[in-house]
């Protein structure tokens, strides 16, 4: 089983593209809503919501780096564009969140494994509530010693986790609109 949640793409439940192009596919899916999510949202990248997106989509081994790819692009923006400071808080904050990412989409791929005769909807709802739980634990974990408890009132983790839920309505929307128009678009090039 543990082995099986790394490797194995039949259990993929959006499918938007041929699996070979699903990596790809995923990661400039993930790079695109990450830009945006980081320049309208800053520090509240809907990270949770990646993560059950691209454990839905991908193996494990190819979801972590495609969960990273975006997270390197909020950091990116964050430094470079909305000049976040450069100082030793603001960088382990960035590490933490990473890592509550990658943590985020471990647990996502394990709970949409384990719900894998639910209906879409219902695994996707139960690993995004998994996902964002674990993701607000790490980063509530960080607080002790990079401070900031102060932000984990029940109005703005709710608040968070409802974006979060609104994006992965968004990116599964946009997955499925792309599955229905890859063979139109495949039958045009052939003609």
């Amino acid at each position: 089983m543990a082995l099986d949640i790394m490797t194995s793409p039949a259990q993929a439940r959006l499918t938007p593209v041929p699996q070979r192009l699903a990596p790809a596919f995923c990661l400039m899916l993930l790079t695109a809503a990450c830009a945006l999510a980081s320049f309208v949202f800053a520090c509240a990248t809907p990270f949770a919501a990646f993560a059950v997106t691209a454990a839905a989509m991908l193996p494990l081994r190819t979801a972590l780096p495609a969960v990273l790819g975006a997270w390197l692009v909020n950091q990116g923006i964050g430094f470079g564009a909305l000049h976040y400071p450069v100082d030793a808080s603001t960088l382990a904050w960035g590490a933490v969140i990473g890592a509550a990412a990658l943590g985020a989409t471990i647990v996502a791929r394990i709970t949409l494994a384990s719900l894998r005769a639910a209906p879409a909807p219902v695994a996707f709802a139960v690993a995004l509530i998994a996902a964002y739980a674990a993701y607000e634990m790490v980063l509530l974990a960080a607080t002790p010693v990079l401070g900031g408890a102060a932000s984990f009132t029940v109005a703005i983790v709710a608040r968070l986790g409802l974006t979060s839920a609104a994006w992965l309505v968004g990116l599964a929307a946009t997955c499925e609109i792309v599955r229905l128009l890859t063979p139109l678009m495949s039958r045009r090039a052939m003609s």
